[in-house]
């Protein structure tokens, strides 16, 4: 147990684009050496939550406070970045290189980092090869990669599952574990309920407030649930841990309205 302050903590913030209010009166630690997953609805604010943690957004009221010299790296969604822009994958990881350098190139000692964690992310085969020929869990890990050439303590990562199959995307929750257990602080946003948030030991559930944050058995609720998606869903339990089934209740004479497909 220790007394040390969180990596970084939010008090009161209140963010707004536009004219909405995106977040409201956020109070929520960032812990040393806790994984955390944020859940919620589109547009539910996780993605500015994630960006006032890294400190590209600027809260229109409350503050954040950071623990000093805490460095964050941040992995964006896949489904923003241009894939067609000319990089290897080496290239691409080594733009995580600090800026200021007086050498425009990459010295020795960068090429080996990239290499080492290229390797421990099973892409040392693929240094030379362009990030549009890759699959969509090696692109993921791609930027991975170029999150942890800085050498972060805390790793925000926007929806690293989204789009990805079965397989990778359990592969990739595997490595951030991984990762975790090596001592990164992570937090994620997600909307897999079932396949990400319920294994992970700290969940926080957001819809412009945060409104249920600890262990999932004690967030991922049906009271809870219903507060941050705005309808009543079915919760059960399988070997220790909560099942949500991706459902509404609606009244036995009650046409249900088509429901939209949600965006990233």
């Amino acid at each position: 147990m220790t007394d040390a302050a969180p990596l970084v903590r939010m008090e009161g913030v209140t963010c707004v684009l536009g004219r909405q209010v995106v977040l409201a009166d956020v109070h929520l630690d960032v812990e040393d050496g806790r994984f955390t997953g944020v859940v919620g609805p589109s547009g539910s604010g996780k993605t500015t939550l994630l960006r006032v943690l890294l400190g590209s957004v600027v809260p229109r009221s409350g503050r954040v406070v950071r623990r000093r010299g805490v460095r964050v790296a941040y992995v964006p969604q896949v489904e923003t970045v241009d894939w067609s822009f000319p990089v290897t994958v080496a290239e691409c990881v080594l733009m995580a290189r600090t800026c200021g350098r007086v050498l425009p190139w990459a010295s020795r000692d960068e090429r080996a980092a990239v290499g080492r964690v290229l390797e421990r992310l099973g892409l040392d085969g693929l240094t030379s090869r362009h990030i549009r020929e890759l699959s969509g869990g090696q692109q993921q890990r791609v930027f991975l990669a170029r999150a942890l050439l800085a050498e972060p303590d805390l790793l925000l990562l926007d929806e690293p599952t989204s789009g990805v199959d079965v397989r990778t995307r359990h592969e990739i929750l595997h490595l951030l574990d991984d990762l975790h257990h090596d001592g990164l602080s992570i937090v994620l946003t997600t909307h897999d309920l079932n396949g990400i948030a319920a294994h992970l030991p700290h969940v926080v559930c957001l819809n412009t407030e945060v409104l249920g944050e600890g262990a999932p058995r004690d967030v991922l609720t049906a009271d809870v649930l219903e507060r941050t998606y705005g309808g009543r869903m079915d919760v059960l339990e399988h070997a220790g841990m909560p099942v949500v089934l991706d459902r509404f209740h609606h009244h036995p004479h009650e046409v249900a309205a088509p429901r939209r497909a949600s965006g990233a």
